[in-house]
């Protein structure tokens, strides 16, 4: 499948980049395969995601699917041949789900998925994965590994739980029955929902608001968070007196500083 480069950024035939006022806008781009995902999608979903955290131009990053779904996870067809050939799963749970989530998490700048629909197995934990989630009233969440037999991956273990909790990520584990907008509210699964086809609207709006934000200051709360979830008080304070040091050192909070105490509304420049 092709790829190249554009005025507008990277695109290739299943991953469509563009930046525009400081907001990348990543689109999973097969609608017709309800943006199931195969391999050279998921090599260029990856390779995408990466330019995004790499991009000066972009503060703030959108992840939503082209058409009416927004991932319906691994590209079954592709599996099974994998499978018929005993190749197994050919390395893509190590290979690309989890480079792919890492990317996701780890970085810098605030992630938001736009749940345009459907939202099965893998492609509901690249939403998972995200900072925020925005769901269309159209869209729902299904886990369906244990369906096909299946243990979770591309992340669900680890951000599931703590989205809803552990007797909840249980529950739509083991049952994996699909979650409709409503009830994904209800639940904490997602921030908010917003009536069908409003979704792109109102998450790009969450998008440009972060995308004029104290941006490194973003990406340290990301990294606070995502630490002190897994390590002891000492470390975590280590780690909060670490980023705070390093954020008392960016022009945004020096001039954040400086306009609060003019009673002015602070102007951020993501440095």
């Amino acid at each position: 499948m092709g790829s190249g480069l554009i005025a507008g950024g990277y695109v290739s035939d299943t991953v469509l980049y563009d930046v525009a006022e400081g907001v990348a806008t990543i689109t999973l781009n097969r609608p017709d395969s309800m943006n199931a995902l195969i391999t050279p999608m998921k090599v260029a979903l990856l390779d995408t995601l990466r330019r995004a955290g790499d991009d000066s131009a972009a503060r703030a990053v959108l992840i939503t699917g082209a058409g009416r779904a927004f991932c319906a996870g691994q590209d079954l067809v592709e599996h099974a041949a994998n499978l018929a050939d005993g190749r197994g799963l050919a390395g893509t749970v190590r290979d690309h789900y989890n480079p792919i989530v890492r990317t996701i998490m780890e970085m810098p700048k605030p992630v938001i998925a736009a749940v345009n629909g459907v939202a099965a197995g893998a492609g509901a934990s690249l939403a998972f994965a995200c900072d925020f989630r925005v769901a269309s009233s159209k869209a729902s969440f299904a886990t369906a590994f244990a369906k096909v037999g299946l243990a979770p991956d591309t992340g669900a273990s680890w951000t599931l739980q703590r989205l809803v909790g552990h007797a909840r990520a249980t529950e739509l584990l083991l049952l994996g029955e699909p979650v409709d907008a409503a009830k994904a509210l209800q639940i904490g699964l997602v921030n908010s929902v917003v009536p069908g086809d409003d979704v792109g609207t109102a998450a790009r709006a969450l998008a440009l608001r972060l995308a004029t934000g104290p941006t490194m200051a973003y990406g340290a709360i990301k990294r606070a968070l995502a630490f002190a979830s897994a390590h002891p008080l000492k470390e975590s304070l280590d780690l909060e007196a670490e980023l705070q040091d390093a954020a008392a050192g960016t022009d945004d909070h020096k001039n954040a500083t400086n306009a609060f105490l003019n009673k002015e509304k602070p102007v951020f420049q993501g440095r």
